[in-house]
């Protein structure tokens, strides 16, 4: 039997602002030492998406998942530049009460990793955020990563992707950590392990061409998340849109 979903009417492609000590970067495989690009002001790089055509960002706050909590103005700051568009947002979210203030500070949704973990984070959570809520499910050597992907889980991708759709999560984020800031193609066995769920499911790490976000919409996601390839400019956001949208 197929592990791959149906087709999907809508792909989304969302460019990726990381930032870490202020500056927008990318890291190789999510460590903090391993700065692969340098991306300068992460407000320039926001506004630069957004009159790319951007339809959401996707905001890193890295500091915020090394420190356990998110850093202070930031989300602020992106939402303000960025106010045309909505913004999804994680990095250290790890309470009820921080997802709720990342909301009410101008995010749209709120990506959590390692409250996720949680069986009773997500009986609360779910329900009460609805589809504000995304599980990010940070996958290193086929487990679970957590705490800024510093730590590895006992638990598989698939396995948390069931609890999520038993708890009512109404959207995932899968991300190879091993593939992010690569450029190596996205981890698409990764894919398929998740995709079962049922849940809609944006995927992340690897992409580095339109082939690779062809393959994600074909596979079944709702979209891809994408960094390094946007910033080294191997296509825009524009060829991203016409590649993917439907015959």
């Amino acid at each position: 039997m197929s592990t791959e979903g149906p087709p999907v009417k809508r792909f989304e492609v969302i460019p990726a602002v990381d930032v870490l000590d202020g500056r927008a970067v990318r890291l190789h495989e999510g460590a903090r030492s391993a700065v692969a690009i340098e991306g300068g002001d992460p407000a320039v790089l926001a506004r630069r998406f957004v009159a790319e055509g951007a339809q959401r960002l996707h905001l890193v706050d890295l500091d915020g998942a090394f420190q356990g909590e998110p850093s202070s103005g930031l989300l602020d700051r992106i939402a303000a530049v960025a106010a045309e568009v909505p913004v999804q947002v994680g990095g250290g979210y790890r309470s009820v009460d921080a997802v709720e203030s990342a909301l009410e500070a101008g995010a749209e949704r709120v990506m959590v990793g390692t409250a996720a973990l949680s069986p009773e984070f997500l009986d609360v959570a779910a329900p009460r955020f609805g589809e504000a809520l995304v599980v990010a499910i940070d996958v290193r050597d086929g487990r679970v990563a957590v705490e800024g992907w510093t730590r590895e889980t006992a638990v598989s991708a698939g396995e948390l992707a069931r609890r999520c759709a038993i708890a009512g999560v109404r959207r995932l984020l899968v991300t190879s950590t091993r593939r992010d800031g690569s450029l190596a193609g996205p981890d698409v066995d990764l894919v398929r392990e998740v995709i079962p769920s049922g849940l809609p499911t944006l995927a992340a790490g690897g992409v580095a061409s339109l082939d690779d976000l062809r393959t994600l919409r074909e596979l079944g996601c709702e979209g891809a998340v994408v960094g390094s390839a946007l910033w080294r400019g191997a296509f825009t956001l524009a060829q991203a849109a016409a590649a993917v949208q439907d015959a």
